[in-house]
């Protein structure tokens, strides 16, 4: 039987939003694995919006779970309906809106505030010993929640976020942009991918479907 697996996605566009590669890619990954997949976001505004030619922040107001709709294809329910006892994991891909929409880690670090809906959808994943998996900067995220269970995570090599994660009680593991770190204790499973932002497209990809592969076969 296929496995149920939920993406929580947090709008569309790496500097505000999802990072697009990386949502599809893992997306890609769960049907070569022939999982069912169901996409998730928030129903509420993003931080903010950024001009990702420029880089510059616009002064205008976009909608998660809109935004996350491009990517979905249109097929995205309001992260409230979401249940884990009706899913066998959960996966977040990466993007400055895990950072800046699910939580203000981009602005507070290891101080951050959470989403009160994903803090608990985390929490029950881990309580119902359900694999969650993480990608880019979204194990800072699992962290934040997690990191008092002393789990352990990868962002890559970057020292100044490692050091961020570290605080909230969890560990850290450097890997490269292909690898992934298992803590199987936990049922936590991550991957640097964008962590390292000028890595190969294949690399990333080699990364992101190991990580998939490693939360299957957890589930």
């Amino acid at each position: 039987m296929s496995k149920k697996i939920a993406v929580i996605l947090s709008g569309c566009g790496y500097l505000d939003g999802s990072e697009i590669r990386e949502a599809v890619l893992t997306l890609t990954a769960l049907d070569t694995l022939e999982a069912k997949v169901s996409i998730f976001a928030p129903n509420q505004d993003q931080f903010h919006v950024v001009n990702h030619i420029l880089g510059t922040e616009n002064q205008e107001n976009r909608n998660i779970i809109e935004e996350s709709a491009r990517i979905a294809r249109g097929d995205v329910t309001n992260l409230t309906e979401l249940s884990a006892q009706d899913f066998d994991g959960i996966i977040f891909p990466g993007g400055f809106g895990v950072a800046k929409n699910l939580c203000n880690w981009a602005f507070e670090g290891s101080n951050c505030q959470v989403d009160s809906n994903i803090e608990k959808l985390i929490k029950n994943f881990y309580e119902l010993k359900k694999p969650i998996a993480a990608i880019c900067i979204a194990p800072a995220l699992i962290a934040t929640v997690l990191g008092s269970q002393k789990i352990t995570v990868t962002i890559g090599n970057d020292q100044i976020t490692a050091d961020e994660i570290i605080k909230t009680g969890a560990f850290h593991e450097n890997k490269e942009v292909h690898e992934i770190c298992i803590d199987k204790k936990h049922k936590i499973i991550s991957t640097p991918a964008y962590m390292y932002g000028d890595a190969k497209l294949h690399k990333i990809q080699e990364g992101i479907f190991s990580c998939v592969k490693a939360m299957l076969e957890l589930t």
